[in-house]
């Protein structure tokens, strides 16, 4: 019985993938270049590892379009700027929308959030109130004083190890800056103090499990109707996505009770702004919301603003220790700039030491947070390059591979910040040789306070301390393997010992 079962499963699904593939190699369409592929599962054959070293293995051999058919998922990979920009500025509006998977769709409490909800009269209305409402840049300004008192706080902690001369594993004290600083500007919490809802070290297995969460594919996601649905059931491929879900929701409703008791909404947070315009709206026939959009949008803010930022500062710290010249330049910058003996840096030193923007651009090109930005899908046909993108198509724009380009950067595989001192390149949309953010309609809305966080908090640690390796290791021994699936960071913590400069 159950080798008749499995032989009319794969008769089924071999049916079913041949209609589809008729549909797909229509004549009239000049698809970009395809790698092989097989009977029902297509190409997924060929993503055996890390998607951007993938993508990126299939993009030196196919060129910079490549046609991909994951499981019945037809799937454009972008890994050249010239690409990129006929995608994120020719044709922004034709391929705007966004996929929707499993995963994705738990987590955003059914696509109510901003990154991943499709485009459409939603999606433009929960973006305008997070571009006027929760990151403008007067509404970033306000939460200054916070992030000025995170960083102050870490230079403390680091303080304290050097006093021992003890190693720093700046893997968490880069997870535990910006978490303290969301909890504080998203959820008005402070996981410093006594009474936090959840265990610091949680907090950390929570964000990462929930960035594997957006970033697990299951059948559904894949293949058509029943047929995903009984193969994710037979594999239980949901479970882990409704483990996470349970736990983030159960978060997040902690925290709005807090917010709904009297004197619970003294501090400006985000989640307060939210309650206060749900409210104001209950006798207005305008856009509404709900608590389901509350913890959907939160849930962006909570996870993009911490995981991304502390990849970030983790690589870059990683370059600088494996580059002990760019590392002295960048001291001798920054110290220089600000004077000796300073108690206190603050955001109104950001922007003064030139070399450590020039740090952070070249720290985005080599190992961009989400070395493939969230994925885009197209709503109608369009031509990129000569090629046909039929409509319901996603595009997998790997920015990884662009900051890698031979063609556009000189020894792109070296650390060289000095290669941004005489260009225009910079990382907010408009160039796109660099795309750390992205760009067009969906470029991130939470950029500025994410570059002021990583920026205060290198200047500070470069500032006030010089670093060292542990037991005698040099900085070519440092291991650079990667993890992670759409959040890419260094799998082994980063162990540096501070030595206090003043």
């Amino acid at each position: 019985m159950t080798i008749l079962f499995c032989f009319f499963l794969v008769s089924l699904l071999t049916l079913i993938s041949s209609i589809f593939l008729k549909h797909i190699k229509n004549p009239k369409f000049n698809l970009p270049p395809s790698p092989s592929s097989l009977p029902i599962i297509g190409n997924l054959h060929h993503l055996a590892g890390l998607p951007h070293r993938c993508f990126h293995k299939l993009s030196t051999k196919y060129g910079p379009l490549v046609f991909l058919r994951l499981g019945f998922v037809p799937v454009v990979v972008v890994s050249s700027s010239e690409a990129a920009e006929a995608v994120l500025r020719t044709h922004d509006l034709e391929c705007c929308s966004r996929p929707k998977t499993v995963g994705t769709g738990k987590l955003s409490y059914g696509f109510k959030d901003i990154s991943f909800a499709p485009y459409g009269e939603y999606w433009r209305e929960v973006r305008k109130l997070a571009v006027i409402e929760l990151f403008s840049s007067k509404k970033v300004q306000s939460f200054r004083y916070i992030r000025e008192e995170e960083v102050d706080f870490m230079v403390k902690k680091v303080s304290e190890s050097a006093l021992k001369q003890a190693p720093v594993d700046l893997s968490k004290t880069f997870f535990s800056l910006p978490a303290s600083i969301i909890c504080r500007v998203a959820l008005g919490q402070n996981f410093h103090e006594s009474g936090f809802v959840i265990d610091q070290d949680r907090i950390e297995e929570l964000v990462t499990e929930s960035a594997e969460a957006l970033g697990t594919f299951t059948f559904s996601d894949f293949f058509p109707g029943g047929l995903g649905r009984f193969l994710d059931w037979l594999f239980q491929r949901h479970k882990s996505i409704n483990k996470v879900f349970k736990e983030l929701d159960a978060f997040y409703q902690h925290v709005i009770d807090d917010h709904l008791k009297p004197d619970g909404r003294k501090n400006q947070d985000i989640v307060t702004l939210i309650l206060d315009m749900i409210d104001k709206q209950e006798n207005s026939d305008a856009f509404k919301l709900n608590m389901d959009n509350l913890k959907a949008i939160v849930m962006d803010v909570f996870l993009a603003g911490i995981d991304t930022s502390a990849v970030t500062m983790i690589w870059a710290m990683t370059e600088l220790i494996r580059n002990p010249r760019v590392m002295k330049k960048a001291q001798e910058n920054i110290r220089t700039t600000l004077g000796l003996k300073r108690e206190r840096i603050t955001e109104e030193d950001l922007g003064k030491a030139e070399y450590l923007n020039h740090i952070i651009k070249e720290t985005f090109r080599l190992h961009p947070a989400l070395p493939y930005v969230v994925p885009r899908e197209t709503m109608s046909h369009i031509k990129i390059q000569g090629y046909d993108i039929p409509p319901k198509t996603q595009i997998q724009l790997n920015v990884w591979t662009i900051g890698r380009d031979p063609k556009r950067w000189t020894d792109p595989e070296e650390f060289t910040p000095e290669r941004f001192a005489n260009s225009s390149v910079d990382f907010r949309g408009q160039h796109f040789d660099l795309l750390p953010f992205g760009s067009g309609r969906r470029i991130c809305p939470g950029m500025p306070m994410a570059i002021a966080t990583v920026e205060l908090a290198l200047m500070n640690l470069l500032y006030y301390f010089d670093w060292g390796m542990p037991d005698g290791m040099k900085g070519e021994d440092i291991d650079m393997e990667e993890a992670g699936n759409i959040s890419i960071v260094k799998k082994i913590p980063l162990r540096l010992v501070p030595v206090q400069h003043y």
